[in-house]
C-alpha cells in the first residue's frame, strides 16, 4: 500500500565552512560545493521541495540564510558539516528559524585514502586534501553550543555513499511528514465513550498540545439528518463499492446491505463537511430504534474510510485514532486492535477486534458477513472478518500515563499464519521475540489503554524519530 508522504514538504539545506581555508586550498570550496549538491539532490529524491542556500561562512551570511528559510517556511532543516567551520557560523541559524534541525556529519568516502595523500609532494595540497575528509571535526563543538543553548538538533554521522546515512534521511523526512500531517489533521469525535472503559478515556487538551491536531465533536444527530437524506442511486453505488472492495457473504441480506450502504454513504458526507482526516465513534441510541438503525449500520462504511485514509476507532478510543492516523501517514496500515487471547502452545498473541479494519493490510480480500449479535453493545448488522497479511508488524500505543504525558508504546513483531476465530471480526496470530507471557506482562506494565494500532512491517526506528520530534518518549518493547 502507498504512503500519504506528499510532495508539500520544504527542507532547508546549508554547508558550513571555514573561510580563510578558500584562498589557502584550490579547489577545496568546490570540491566541498559539489558534495553538498549531491546531499540536496538525494534529499531531493524523497519528494520534497529543497531550499538549498549554499556555504555559509560568515555570520551575516548565517543571518541572511536564517532570514531565506524563515521566508520559504521551512519544514525542517539539514546543516551540513563540509569541513571545519565556525559554530558562530551556525547560531543565528538555529536560534532564528524554531524548525528540527539536522546535522550532517557525511565524508565523502568511507575512509581516507592515506596513501595517496602521504605520496603527495606538496604538504599545502596534503593538507587541503585532509580537509576534505575533516568533517567530524566541528560536531563536538556544534553539539557543545547547541546544548549549551538548549537547542535540540539531531546528529546522523557517516559518509556520503552509505546506505544507513540515506536510510535515516529518509526515516526523519517521513517523521516531518508525520508531524506536519498531524498538525493538520481534524479528529471527528462522534457520540461518547464507551461507559466505564476508563483506560479510553483521553484527555484532549493534551493531545491537541502534544500532536497539534484539531478534534471536532460531532453529535449523531448530525449523521443522522445527513442520512436520511440519501438517496436510493447513491445507495445503489455504495453497495457496488462494497462488492469490489469486500467478500461479500450471500447471508448478508439484501436489507443489511441496504441498511449500510446508506450509512456509508452518510459517512463519507459527514468526513467531506468537516475535512476530517480521521475519527473516533461511539453511540448506543437506546431506546430509539430510528437511531439505533444508524449506530448498527457503521461498521463497512467505517472500514472502508479506515483504508481510505480516513483512520475511525470504534469506543471513542481517541488516542488509538492518533495511533492509527500515524501509522497510516506512513502507509504501513494501522488496524484497531485489542488482545484476544493467549496461545501458550504456538506461542503466539490473538488480537483483533470488532468494528471498522484497515482493509489494505488484509491477507486476501476481506469478508463482510452478518453478524446476529454485536458483543458488548446494542442490536446488530454486518460486520469484517479480516486477517493482517503474514509477515513483519508493529504494534503502536499513543499512551498517557499518571502525570498527564503523552508517549508512544511500540512493538515489533510478526503475524503468523495458523486458525483464528471465525467470529466476525479482525482477528489474526502475533508472534513476538520473547515468550508471550513476558510480551503481555511488558506491555501491559508500560500502561497503555487496551486498544492498539497495527500496521506492517516493522516501524520501530520510524516512530522513535517520529517521538523525537514530538518531544515524546517512546517505549519499545521487544
Amino acid at each position: 500500500m502507498k504512503n500519504q508522504i506528499k510532495n508539500n514538504l520544504k527542507i532547508g539545506l546549508f554547508g558550513i565552512g571555514l573561510d580563510t581555508y578558500w584562498g589557502q586550498f584550490d579547489g577545496l570550496l568546490d570540491r566541498l560545493i559539489s558534495y553538498q549538491n549531491e546531499i540536496a539532490k538525494n534529499i531531493e529524491n524523497n519528494g520534497v521541495n529543497v531550499i538549498n542556500t549554499g556555504m555559509v561562512d560568515s555570520p551575516a551570511k548565517a543571518n541572511n540564510v536564517a532570514s531565506i528559510f524563515n521566508k520559504e517556511n521551512v519544514d525542517c532543516i539539514f546543516l551540513f558539516i563540509s569541513t571545519y567551520a565556525l559554530s558562530h557560523n551556525v547560531l543565528p541559524i538555529a536560534q532564528k528559524t524554531h524548525v528540527p534541525l539536522i546535522v550532517l556529519n557525511l565524508q565523502p568516502v568511507k575512509a581516507i585514502d592515506y596513501d595517496k595523500i602521504n605520496a603527495m609532494e606538496d604538504r599545502g595540497k596534503m593538507t587541503g586534501e585532509w580537509l576534505a575528509h575533516c568533517q567530524s571535526c566541528v560536531a563536538p563543538e556544534l553539539a557543545s553550543v547547541f546544548n549549551r543553548a538548549k537547542i535540540k538538533f539531531t546528529l546522523i554521522s557517516g559518509y556520503l555513499k552509505e546506505d544507513y546515512v540515506w536510510q535515516e534521511v529518509r526515516e526523519y523526512i517521513k517523521a516531518i511528514q508525520v508531524v506536519k500531517t498531524m498538525r493538520h489533521n481534524r479528529v471527528g469525535v462522534l457520540g461518547h465513550y464507551y461507559n466505564g472503559m476508563l483506560d479510553v478515556y483521553s484527555d484532549l487538551t493534551q493531545q491537541a498540545a502534544t500532536f497539534g491536531n484539531h478534534f471536532e465533536i460531532m453529535e449523531f444527530g448530525t449523521l443522522k439528518a445527513i442520512r436520511d437524506k440519501v438517496s436510493d442511486n447513491e445507495v445503489n453505488e455504495k453497495i457496488e463499492e462494497f462488492n469490489k472492495v469486500f467478500n461479500v457473504s450471500p447471508e448478508c441480506s439484501k436489507e443489511e446491505l441496504h441498511r449500510a450502504a446508506k450509512t456509508s454513504v452518510a459517512l463519507d458526507k459527514l468526513v467531506e463537511k468537516h475535512k476530517l482526516g480521521s475519527m473516533a465513534y461511539y453511540y448506543e441510541g437506546n431506546g430509539d430504534t430510528s437511531y439505533e438503525n444508524v449506530v448498527t449500520s457503521l461498521i463497512p462504511g467505517f472500514t472502508l474510510l479506515t483504508g481510505s485514509n480516513v483512520p475511525v476507532a470504534g469506543e471513542c478510543e481517541i488516542k488509538n485514532v492518533q495511533a492509527m492516523k500515524i501509522m497510516d501517514i506512513l502507509g504501513c496500515g494501522g488496524s484497531f486492535s485489542e488482545y484476544y487471547a493467549m496461545d501458550f502452545e504456538d506461542e503466539v498473541i490473538l488480537l483483533g477486534h470488532d468494528g471498522p479494519a484497515h482493509f489494505k493490510i488484509a491477507e486476501g480480500k476481506v469478508g463482510l458477513v452478518p453478524l446476529p449479535v454485536y458483543h458488548g453493545k446494542p442490536g446488530k448488522g454486518l460486520s469484517i472478518q479480516m486477517k493482517v497479511a503474514n509477515g513483519p508488524v508493529t504494534l503502536l500505543s499513543v499512551c498517557q500515563n499518571g502525570q498527564g504525558e503523552v508517549f508512544f508504546l511500540v512493538a515489533e513483531g510478526k503475524s503468523v499464519s495458523g486458525p483464528t476465530l471465525q467470529i466476525g471480526n479482525t482477528n489474526s496470530r502475533y508472534k513476538f521475540k520473547m515468550p508471550i507471557r513476558d510480551f503481555i506482562n511488558q506491555w501491559s506494565l508500560a500502561g497503555p489503554s487496551h486498544h492498539c494500532a497495527i500496521g506492517i512491517g516493522h516501524q520501530g526506528s520510524q516512530l522513535k524519530k517520529i517521538a523525537d520530534f514530538f518531544n515524546i518518549k517512546c517505549i519499545k518493547v521487544c
